[in-house]
């Protein structure tokens, strides 16, 4: 939800390690939501773009009552995804009626939301418009699984990150590159990753590699590996289990030491250069212990739709 303009990307123990180093790099928690009615840019012109002169939509006070617009997927589990009943886990999407967000980043937005004296309401948008959205004001904060990167650190700015991730390939039952153990073996091989995200990027660290066009969702992104479209796909490690129960013909590469992907996939809370709330949102992400985070990981990922 795992990194997208350009973004980046282990499991019971090694999970620990990763978010530990996640609390200096990129730590937890920031959330935004308003009500806003996508495509309707009058509309959002007149309720707070952040263009010279114009009345600073991101000033939200403590206990101000404000409403943060947090831009996602929805569609990333267990990141972020859409559900149909509210739950004490979910918040309304603003832009798909009777429709509801749940998953780790909703979580973090409720954290970062409350210690912003705010109630958060995310905006369904895909990953790659978020950007745009955050700097035109049709959202508040970034909370999608979003890494921060150099690219982008062009456009927006970033908390420490909440969450830690680093990244594995796919293949299918009986594929030639089942046994694999080492980025090399892929060479030849078509290979996809997710369209936007560091997922796509990573993808040019094999040598030789046939870089597939990428897709713009995950479970599009597997739906091409089980069409045999593919021949392989990477994903974020974290949520191995959970894309393996959804489907059981995955085969997991188990690189050997030092074999697999330099790249990982840290996710930070986006916002844009000039909000007045950064050091707030940085200190609520940075508020949540590693034992919390593990926690919230571990209920998203036994709530997720299969």
């Amino acid at each position: 939800m795992n990194d997208q303009n350009t973004p980046q990307v282990q499991q019971s123990t090694a999970i620990g390690g990763l978010l530990k180093r996640s609390v200096s790099r990129r730590s937890l928690f920031q959330a935004g939501g308003s009500l806003v009615a996508l495509g309707s840019l009058a509309a959002l012109a007149g309720c707070g773009s952040t263009g010279a002169g114009a009345p600073d939509a991101h000033a939200y006070t403590q206990g101000g009552g404000s409403t943060l617009r947090v831009g996602m997927e929805a569609a990333y589990a267990p990141y972020n995804w859409q559900a149909t009943q509210e739950s004490e886990y979910t918040i309304p999407i603003e832009n798909v009626s009777g429709a509801y967000a749940d998953g780790y980043d909703v979580q973090i937005a409720k954290r970062v939301a409350e210690a912003l004296g705010a109630e958060p309401v995310a905006v369904k948008l895909s990953f790659d418009g978020l950007i745009d959205a955050l700097n035109n004001g049709q959202i508040d904060v970034i909370i999608a699984g979003m890494s921060d990167t150099e690219e982008r650190r062009q456009s927006i700015d970033f908390s420490d990150p909440y969450i830690e991730d680093t990244i594995g390939i796919f293949v299918t039952q009986g594929s030639p590159y089942e046994n694999a153990t080492s980025l090399k073996d892929f060479a030849g091989a078509t290979v996809m990753g997710q369209k936007a995200t560091l997922y796509d990027d990573c993808i040019e660290e094999i040598e030789g590699v046939n870089h597939a066009t990428p897709v713009d969702t995950m479970p599009a992104v597997l739906a091409q590996l089980a069409q045999g479209a593919v021949d392989a796909v990477t994903y974020p490690k974290m949520n191995e289990e959970g894309y393996m129960r959804s489907n059981p013909n995955l085969v997991p590469i188990q690189f050997a030491e030092g074999a697999g992907f330099e790249t990982t996939n840290p996710a930070s809370v986006g916002y844009t250069k000039d909000y007045a709330n950064a050091q707030a949102v940085n200190e609520a992400v940075n508020a949540i212990s590693d034992a919390e985070r593990q926690e919230i990981w571990t209920a998203a990922c036994d709530r997720q739709p299969a």
